[in-house]
């Protein structure tokens, strides 16, 4: 590891993180103790993204770098590798048991990196930070761990919260239609079928031939609802709509998902309990569940 920069112990830490996931893990462990930028806003896919000229001052002026890995921000991996050598870079995701994850279905040695899906296994990268965090400021250690022991909690509660909800839809409508494949951990945690037109990086391209064999499938086994995502265009998902109509069966955009960014900045949505939540909510009542509309907090703005 590079050498821990020097700061004023009465400062609070400057942390850059290249996802809105990490970042909002890093702002709720670190507390007041922090000042965390993150790079990548709502909206943003980080499959594509490349750093800007600021992003690349602000990395290297931070205290300490928590990026994803898992081949997630692989337009930056280069550039993260060669400033590991100069400052604290974490590869916050790259810390959980390889056993965890799914092979990545484009990239041989590879994982999938939608491990945020899964409450239960995004909690397990909570110590990571801790100890990203810790290395800077021993002596805080202690509020570092209290913090992430309030988080884990939560996340608790909205995997209870999930699995209620998602079980209670029926068996049949257990389909879950986006753009790109980035609900693979979802899937497997709540026990439904994950189809992406596109696989999961968004630089895969779609093909007429996948287009067409998904809207056989949406009208051979009624399926309701498909959903678009924030961080992707719709175009696809509008196409198998239309074409499904054109075979006389009518199926609904049942929402939009947040898959690789959270929602605007300062809302609830735009913490990671406030994505998940908003995307549990949304998917159980499109397919026909008794969700409540606020979500499990009553937080939620605009759930399906």
């Amino acid at each position: 590891m590079a050498a821990l920069p020097t700061y004023a112990s009465t400062a609070p830490l400057n942390i850059v993180a290249t996802t809105g996931m990490i970042a909002d893990m890093a702002r709720t462990i670190g507390g007041d103790l922090v000042s965390v930028k993150g790079l990548m806003g709502a909206g943003v896919d980080p499959h594509a993204y490349r750093q800007t000229r600021s992003d690349i001052v602000a990395m290297t002026r931070a205290d300490a770098v928590l990026w994803h890995g898992l081949y997630l921000e692989a337009q930056m991996e280069d550039f993260l590798a060669d400033l590991g050598r100069k400052r604290p870079v974490h590869a916050i995701a790259e810390t959980l048991d390889p056993t965890r994850l799914v092979a990545h279905e484009d990239y041989d040695g590879r994982f999938d990196p939608h491990v945020w899906m899964d409450p239960d296994l995004w909690v397990q990268c909570v110590p990571a930070v801790v100890d990203a965090l810790s290395d800077l400021r021993p002596d805080a250690r202690g509020t570092f761990e209290a913090n992430a022991e309030a988080f884990v909690s939560e996340a608790g509660a909205l995997s209870i919260y999930a699995r209620e909800m998602l079980l209670s839809v029926p068996t049949e409508r257990r389909v879950l239609l986006t753009a790109h494949d980035a609900f693979g951990y979802f899937g497997t945690a709540y026990d439904f079928e994950v189809l992406g037109i596109q696989g999961i990086s968004t630089e895969s391209e779609a093909g007429l031939n996948r287009i067409g064999e998904l809207v056989d499938l949406l009208v051979a086994r009624d399926l309701p609802a498909v959903f678009v995502e924030t961080s992707v265009s719709d175009r696809n998902i509008r196409a198998l709509v239309e074409g499904a109509a054109a075979q006389g069966h009518e199926v609904r955009i049942g929402g939009s998902l947040f898959s690789d960014a959270m929602g605007p900045d300062g809302t609830y949505e735009g913490t990671w309990l406030g994505m998940i939540d908003h995307n549990v909510t949304t998917i159980a009542r499109a397919l026909g569940a008794n969700a409540p509309p606020g979500g499990r907090l009553g937080k939620l703005r605009a759930a399906a």
